[in-house]
């Protein structure tokens, strides 16, 4: 069945070329950091976390979003979601392996990611993590897999899969609260230190994850003639839009508490991230543009996104889809992560601007996840081809 990923037309292989190239470069630039050291990041003794942990944060909502999909279509037989379930299955493997090649740049050495198996660490967050994260990617492999060979083969899947996949449906939440739990259990940091954190980390994964998808489908509609279905897209446009007011109506809560209540440690963040800190020339800033930007993306994409389901255009869908998408990445990408750095405990500002090296690498790995998705969807769309002719 793999060699299905081996034919395809021009556009298609000069899709991957370009990959490929960003790959090259970013290897180039992680060739650097592995020499000299992370030093040479734009990451600091007061920002620990950067560019790649920001990333991961977004990328594991990402991948926990397939469970729109998975749910409805297995659980409670929604037929609908039959052509668009295992593209969001395919797409948690490569958010989740993103995930990991962001953790293992962030560690400097790669090697440094076996102390996590050889000397485990049950009471840390960290060992969780390592445990739900690559338990999520073996289950998505297994279950997508399988699926998609059982079809391919004209056969239904084995019934030894279905536990994994009833399994997969908690383990996309357990992704997502762990990961959470890795930012509010630490005292030091106001910011994160809220039980909403998990809830808001969800239901912006319900709204992101769909959303990616959508813009996906519509993309494989124009140059693959691949439809998903009218209903399958009404529908996830009700997921996406309900999910993306949940994940707003949480970010509210937030401002609520923190103002109302005059907690310093989070009205502080919120000024620095809206507003900037400081007085004169001395103002800190360097996000409110990105954060301003994201409240305004984020409600434009939430009208246009009903407003397209009213009016039955795949444009303002994309587009609405788009606004959402960074919309979130924005929000959770770099607000929560980089922000919740500022102030330090010590009351100090130091702002985070990553290097060009960070950046080679982090382009270097969203290339390599579209890479897996390209090669894995050629293989969806082959098959579904094969199977319904």
């Amino acid at each position: 069945m793999i060699e299905k990923a081996l034919k395809g037309n021009k556009g298609y292989w000069a899709w991957l070329m370009f990959l490929l190239a960003i790959m090259g470069v970013g290897g180039m630039c992680y060739a650097q950091q592995f020499n000299y050291g992370l030093g040479i990041t734009g990451m600091s003794r007061d920002v620990t976390w950067g560019l790649y942990i920001s990333q991961f944060t977004f990328l594991v909502g990402v991948a926990a979003g397939g469970l729109m999909l998975v749910l409805p279509y297995y659980v409670h037989n929604y037929k609908a979601f039959g052509r668009i379930t295992i593209l969001g299955e395919f797409m948690a493997i490569a958010a989740v392996a993103m995930c990991l090649m962001f953790i293992i740049a962030d560690l400097g050495q790669p090697m440094r990611a076996m102390n996590v198996m050889l000397h485990p660490t049950p009471n840390s967050m960290l060992f969780w993590d390592m445990i739900v994260l690559n338990g999520y990617l073996f289950l998505n492999i297994i279950c997508g897999w399988q699926v998609l060979h059982a079809e391919y083969k004209g056969i239904k899947y084995p019934k030894w899969v279905k536990p994994f996949i009833y399994l997969s449906i908690p383990w996309a939440i357990s992704i997502h609260t762990v990961t959470a739990f890795l930012y509010c259990g630490l005292p030091g940091r106001h910011f994160w230190l809220t039980a909403v954190l998990a809830p808001r980390f969800l239901a912006s994964a319900f709204a992101a994850g769909p959303a990616l998808l959508m813009v996906i489908a519509l993309i494989m509609k124009k140059v693959a003639n691949f439809d998903v279905g009218q209903e399958a897209k009404d529908k996830l446009v009700t997921i996406i839009g309900y999910a993306a007011l949940v994940n707003f109506f949480l970010l509210g809560c937030e401002v609520f508490v923190g103002y109302y209540s005059n907690i310093p440690g989070h009205m502080h963040t919120l000024d620095y991230l809206f507003f900037g800190l400081g007085h004169g020339d001395h103002v800190f800033n360097n996000l409110v543009p990105f954060m301003r930007a994201s409240v305004v993306m984020g409600v434009i994409g939430i009208i246009t996104l009903f407003l397209s389901r009213v009016k039955k255009c795949d444009g303002m869908l994309a587009i609405a889809c788009i606004l959402i998408f960074i919309s979130l990445w924005i929000d959770k990408g770099l607000g929560l992560v980089l922000g919740g750095f500022v102030p330090t405990p010590l009351e100090y500002v130091v702002e985070y601007v990553p290097s060009a090296v960070e950046l080679g690498i982090t382009a270097a790995v969203w290339a390599t996840g579209f890479f897996i998705l390209t090669i894995l969807y050629k293989l969806v769309v082959s098959v579904k081809r094969v199977s319904e002719s």
